[in-house]
C-alpha cells in the first residue's frame, strides 16, 4: 500500500481526534459492554430429523412468528439436537446447511403434475395428488393383482409397483411402513438407506 501526504493526515486526525473522545469519556467500552438478547430466546422450537441421509441426525428448528394469527413462522436457526441418539448435536456439512435449504428460491413446496405430452408442469391441491396417487395404485392393483400363480398356489403379490421407504425414519415407523407395503401385495420393497 502507497501511503501519501494527505493518506497519513488522514490517519492521523481520525487517532487524534478518537483520542480526544476517549479523554473526553466517550468511550465505546460502555456501549459494547451492554447485554444483548439471546437470539433464540421467543423462538418455537421444532425437534426434526435431518431428510439427506440414512443416518437420520436429529435437529432443532428455531422459527420466530409461528401461533399468531395472520403471521406466518420463519425458520431462522438450525442446529444439532444434542439429545438425539443418533448425532449427540452433531451436523453433517449437507444437515448445517439446511437452512439455506428451506430458504431457497427454488425448493419446491407445493406438488406439481404434469400431464402425458406436455412440457409444462403445473401446481395441485396436496388433496388432489394423494387422491390421483391412491386411484393410479388402485387401478395398477386392480389390474395386475395376482391371487393364484400358474400351479393354483396362493401367492396373493403384486409384482407392477415397488415401494421405496424413507431412509431416516425410525424403527417404528418403518416397520409400520413394512406392514402396509406387505399387506397390499408389493413384493418390490426397499429403503433409500440401502440405495
Amino acid at each position: 500500500m502507497k501511503v501519501t501526504r494527505r493518506t497519513f493526515l488522514k490517519v492521523s486526525a481520525a487517532g487524534v481526534g478518537s483520542s480526544s473522545l476517549t479523554l473526553l469519556g466517550f468511550a465505546p467500552d460502555a456501549a459494547l459492554a451492554e447485554m444483548r438478547a439471546f437470539k433464540l430466546t421467543r423462538a418455537t422450537e421444532t425437534r426434526n430429523t435431518c431428510p439427506y441421509c440414512s443416518v437420520g441426525c436429529g435437529i432443532l428448528m428455531y422459527g420466530l412468528g409461528a401461533g399468531a394469527k395472520n403471521v406466518h413462522g420463519r425458520i431462522f436457526h438450525i442446529e444439532g439436537d444434542p439429545d438425539h441418539p443418533v448425532n449427540r448435536g452433531t451436523l453433517c456439512p449437507k444437515g448445517a446447511g439446511l437452512l439455506d435449504f428451506i430458504h431457497s428460491d427454488t425448493r419446491l413446496t407445493r406438488p406439481e403434475y404434469r400431464a402425458p405430452g406436455s412440457r409444462e408442469w403445473q401446481p395441485i391441491a396436496w388433496d388432489d395428488a394423494f387422491t390421483r396417487i391412491a386411484a393410479l395404485m388402485k387401478a395398477d392393483r386392480d389390474a395386475n393383482f395376482e391371487a393364484r400363480n400358474k400351479d393354483g398356489m396362493t401367492v396373493n403379490r403384486w409384482n407392477t409397483t415397488g415401494f421405496l421407504a424413507a431412509s431416516a425414519s425410525s424403527n417404528e415407523t418403518g416397520y409400520l411402513t413394512h406392514k402396509v407395503v406387505r399387506s397390499l401385495g408389493m413384493l418390490s420393497f426397499d429403503n433409500q438407506a440401502r440405495v
